[in-house]
């Protein structure tokens, strides 16, 4: 194991326990309601952590964004760029949040009339809506931020603010609700204050790392040529071109895995839960492939920036290495012990019976992937957002076309057989752009 490798592990394990941690936010608060005694509750938390999740989710592009302009400024060593990239996806961040904020009503309404919840539970929804909504400049704050520290090669930051927001989630949320009883708006207060801390905490520990080095750019530029650079034209332009590709990139994504669940839900309540619980072992696959699509990200974008061609392919090939060798991992542990993992999940015989019968496409899931994970890693450290919105277009293109056109005859085995050809011809497509469009540009360097 060479010296890149160290580095590929150094930034891809602490994203793996940060990607692990995230999702627990949301399961906490679950967890907590679902000992209250009312199943209103339980949905509730999950209709309200749903719409956070999703719109959040849209948003992300603040983080791959700020990632990959952050890194190649690193690799061009222009440290000014980099302090002006962070206060612009900030600046961008609290925008957004106070738009939301002031449109909180309307969305809200809008949630609701999609999800279309009874009375009981649209009225808890609204309390953890209009208690969690002021955690959205924190949130999306935070993605501005952790984007910035990926770039800079640093994923610790964000794998310690991820772990100490679920402790304060934990502590408050339980504190609120079984110390002094409050229900579904303590597990929201509980949410909240595990938001802002992780963003204060963020701030704190970037000030400690870069603390002298944001200062010796701040101080060197007077307030209003600062803001005049932050805002400046060319870059500000750029910045959203960019992201507006990541952008529609992330609605394919969100698009093709609402209508996957939607179209479970249509074959039966037992074939849904059936196909949530093997979407369990799509999204355990996801959090590692994850942590190596954030490696891939911050040092290929480095050296992209840097303009070092042979770097940049060594770094490619080594980051699908380690993605092939979670592959194969996962491919054996999935067919040895998949079946006894979605045991623990539930007792229930029906909906074990069925996972059974679709359980061998949620294996297929780490094979059809690798490409999708690796390559997005890469194409978001050297900004090449066009590429990653077409691949994606292309392949929920693909998705819907199958699966209107298997689902008749084979139910719920094309679904599947869809969302697997979805996460392939992502990989496959950005394949065919990457040896076009960007081998002949490196090739030069």
């Amino acid at each position: 194991m060479n010296q890149r490798d160290h580095l590929i592990l150094k930034i891809a394990i602490p994203s793996i326990v940060s990607n692990v941690t995230v999702p627990l936010l949301g399961l906490i608060d679950v967890a907590i309601v679902g000992h209250l005694g009312a199943a209103a509750y339980i949905a509730a938390i999950s209709i309200g952590s749903m719409v956070f999740n999703t719109t959040y989710w849209i948003f992300g592009f603040l983080r791959m964004g700020s990632s990959g302009l952050t890194s190649q400024a690193l690799g061009r060593r222009d440290m000014q760029e980099v302090t002006l990239l962070l206060l612009r996806s900030l600046c961008i961040a609290f925008m957004i949040a106070s738009a939301l904020l002031v449109l909180q009503m309307p969305l809200r309404e809008l949630a609701l009339l999609l999800m279309q919840p009874s009375d009981e539970v649209s009225q808890l929804v609204k309390t953890y809506y209009h208690i969690c909504i002021w955690g959205a400049p924190a949130m999306l704050g935070l993605y501005s931020m952790n984007g910035w520290f990926i770039g800079m090669q640093n994923s610790r930051i964000p794998m310690v603010v991820a772990v100490t927001q679920n402790v304060v989630n934990i502590i408050v949320s339980l504190g609120l609700v079984f110390g002094i009883g409050m229900k579904v708006d303590g597990v929201a207060t509980g949410t909240l204050v595990a938001q802002w801390t992780g963003f204060l905490l963020a701030v704190v520990l970037c000030r400690r790392h870069y603390g002298r080095h944001l200062r010796k750019h701040l101080v060197a530029a007077e307030l209003r040529g600062l803001l005049k650079k932050v805002f400046s034209r060319q870059p500000m332009l750029w910045f959203f071109h960019i992201n507006r590709d990541i952008f529609l990139r992330t609605l394919c994504l969100v698009s093709v895995m609402l209508f996957f669940t939607s179209a479970g839900s249509w074959q039966g309540e037992v074939v849904l839960a059936a196909n949530t619980l093997l979407m369990q072992l799509y999204l355990l696959v996801s959090y590692v492939m994850d942590g190596f699509a954030n490696a891939a990200e911050a040092m290929s974008g480095k050296y992209w920036g840097a303009e070092n061609g042979s770097a940049f392919r060594d770094t490619v090939a080594r980051c699908f290495k380690w993605g092939a060798a979670c592959t194969l991992l996962f491919t054996v542990v999935y067919v040895v012990g998949g079946e006894s993992f979605l045991a623990l999940l539930t007792d229930e015989p029906t909906v074990i019976h069925a996972s059974r019968e679709y359980v061998w496409w949620a294996y297929l899931i780490p094979v059809c992937s690798i490409g999708a994970f690796i390559w997005d890693g890469v194409f978001i450290g050297i900004t090449a957002s066009r590429g990653m919105f077409i691949s994606s277009f292309i392949a929920a293109a693909a998705f819907f076309i199958l699966y209107y056109s298997l689902h008749a005859r084979f139910g719920n085995h094309g679904l599947w057989f869809a969302m697997n050809a979805y996460l392939f011809i992502r990989g496959a497509v950005q394949t065919v752009i990457y040896y076009r469009s960007i081998v002949p540009v490196y090739s030069r360097r």
